[in-house]
């Protein structure tokens, strides 16, 4: 689960989010949500962040739409 975290870690401390053990599961879910991609396909979903964090301005898109989605948990 979640094989691309690991590279997002600069991204989720810009949108302000803690990664725990009690909420990966459900920002995992979050972002394939997002990307809209079925969950569990990691590297479908790792493909798609960085086509949606290559310029400033989609990377701040993913950031906003990571933020919403991670109220709503």
């Amino acid at each position: 689960m979640s094989c691309y975290f690991r590279h997002l870690q600069a991204i989720f401390t810009e949108a302000g989010i803690e990664v725990t053990s009690a909420n990966r599961k459900q920002i995992d879910q979050a972002i394939h949500q997002i990307v809209e991609v079925s969950y569990k396909d990691c590297p479908a979903t790792w493909k798609k962040i960085k086509l949606g964090i290559a310029d400033s301005g989609s990377k701040q898109e993913f950031i906003q739409s990571l933020k919403k989605a991670i109220q709503k948990i």
